[in-house]
C-alpha cells in the first residue's frame, strides 16, 4: 500500500496599502491646458516622476479616441496615468488605464519622501494624522472638524507634506525641491524655498504666509506664480499670497 505525501499549500496574503494619487483634470480648450501643464513641468522638473496620477475626464468628457491621444501626450511629458475617472458607461480599450470608481479626496496629513529612484515612499505620519486614523470604524461617522497640522521639523529637499484637513504650520524652513499641499492656509515661520499650494480642494480664501520668501512656486486654489514670475523686490522678504478677483497676489507681510 502506498500513501501520497501531503501537498504543501501556501496561503496568498493580501494587504491593503494606501497611496496619495494626484489628479489631473483637463479643461477645454485642451491646447491651452497642455501649455499650462508644460509651464508647470518646466518650473518643477520631475514633479510627477514615480507618482500615481489619476486623469479626471468628467469635465472634458472626450471621445474614446481623444482619450487615447491625451494619455499619449501625457506620456510624452513623463506622466504615467494610473487610472481614469469618467462618469457613465464609456467602454475604454484594453490599452488604456482602467476606469476608477469610488475615489475620495485625501483625508489625512502625510509626509512623503522620494527614494533614491525618485519614487515616493512613506517616511512619517504626523502625530495629528495618526490620531485621526485611530478608532476608525466601517459605520458612517460625522465629518471631523478641520484640523491644523503642525510640522515641528524642517522639511528637507525631496519631502512633501499633504494635508486635506485644514491649515499647515511649519515651524522651520522648507527646502528647495520640497513641497507643501494643504486644503487650508500655509504658514512657514522659516524660509520657504520649495513649493507651497494652499486651498487645493477649492478654498479660495486660503493664504500662504512665510517669513522669508525664496519660493519656487506659490499657489492658491489652483492659481499659481513661479519664482521667475515674482516681483524681485518680494524675494527674501516676509510675504503673503492670496486670491483677489481670480488673481494671485503676493504682497509684503509685516
Amino acid at each position: 500500500m502506498t500513501f501520497a505525501a501531503p501537498v504543501e499549500t501556501k496561503s496568498i496574503r493580501f494587504r491593503a496599502r494606501s497611496f496619495v494619487a494626484f489628479t489631473l483634470t483637463p479643461e477645454a480648450p485642451l491646447s491651452e491646458w497642455l501649455e499650462s501643464l508644460d509651464r508647470w513641468i518646466g518650473n518643477s522638473p520631475g514633479y510627477f516622476a514615480g507618482r500615481p496620477v489619476v486623469l479626471n475626464l468628467n469635465t472634458l468628457k472626450p471621445e474614446v479616441g481623444q482619450i487615447e491621444a491625451l494619455v499619449a501626450e501625457l506620456g510624452l511629458r513623463g506622466i504615467r496615468i494610473y487610472a481614469i475617472e469618467l462618469d457613465g458607461n464609456t467602454a475604454l480599450e484594453s490599452n488604456l488605464p482602467p476606469v476608477l470608481i469610488g475615489a475620495k479626496e485625501a483625508t489625512a496629513g502625510l509626509l512623503m519622501q522620494a527614494d533614491s529612484k525618485g519614487r515616493p515612499e512613506e517616511t512619517d505620519r504626523p502625530e495629528e494624522a495618526g490620531r485621526a486614523e485611530q478608532g476608525k470604524q466601517p459605520q458612517d461617522r460625522q465629518p471631523e472638524a478641520p484640523a491644523t497640522l503642525m510640522v515641528k521639523t524642517p522639511i528637507r529637499s525631496g519631502q512633501s507634506v499633504f494635508h486635506a484637513h485644514g491649515d499647515v504650520i511649519v515651524l522651520g524652513s522648507v527646502a528647495s525641491g520640497s513641497e507643501i499641499v494643504a486644503a487650508g492656509s500655509i504658514h512657514v515661520y522659516g524660509t520657504l524655498r520649495g513649493r507651497a499650494s494652499a486651498g487645493v480642494l477649492g478654498h479660495s480664501a486660503a493664504r500662504i504666509f512665510c517669513r522669508k520668501n525664496e519660493a519656487e512656486l506659490l499657489s492658491v486654489d489652483g492659481w499659481y506664480c513661479t519664482a521667475e514670475e515674482m516681483e524681485p523686490s518680494l524675494r527674501g522678504k516676509a510675504v503673503q499670497a492670496f486670491l483677489e478677483k481670480d488673481t494671485l497676489r503676493i504682497a509684503p507681510f509685516n
